[in-house]
């Protein structure tokens, strides 16, 4: 039994809703929702001239193995009308792999943990809410040490409390 940790992210349309469709989708496809962080709105980061996008973190239990999980991963957001057009751009869903337990991998379709997480605070703080001592497999920090030293700047505003 794998623990992912999974990023969803949402700026277009009615972004409650898309996050709700992919937890939804996420249990029935993938498996058991151990933990969810609160949701938060954070401003664009990369192309910054667009909506702000709505985040949250997922825990789940799979048996699924990491290249097959993104690979499902891929075919919800496709599902929801998520369309790769601009890089960083708009998006009904984006979902992101940002651990598995404490595994370290690298091919075309995955690269675990996620190369740029130490980097991205609307990453860091839904995660630490949901797994503060986890130990970032490369960094040998842990996710709590990381939000502190990053030096992102995006503001990241908690607008829900923990969800179920």
């Amino acid at each position: 039994m794998h623990h992912a940790y999974i990023l969803l992210g949402t700026n277009l349309g009615d972004r409650l809703s898309y996050l709700q469709q992919a937890k939804t989708s996420i249990l029935q496809q993938i498996g058991d929702i151990s933990a969810a962080s609160s949701i938060y709105e954070t401003a664009a980061w990369g192309l910054t001239e667009q909506p702000a996008f709505y985040n949250q973190v997922l825990v789940v239990k799979t048996t699924i193995e990491p290249e097959s999980l993104m690979q499902q991963l891929l075919a919800i957001e496709t599902q929801l009308g998520r369309i790769r057009t601009i890089k960083f751009g708009p998006r009904t869903i984006d979902i992101d792999i940002l651990l598995i337990d404490d595994l370290i991998h690298q091919s075309p379709i995955l690269a675990l943990p996620h190369p740029a997480l130490p980097q991205r605070r609307f990453a860091l703080m839904p995660l630490a809410e949901v797994a503060p001592s986890l130990v970032h497999p490369v960094e040998k920090k842990t996710i709590t040490t990381l939000l502190q030293a990053c030096i992102d700047t995006l503001d990241v505003q908690k607008i829900t409390p923990t969800a179920s």
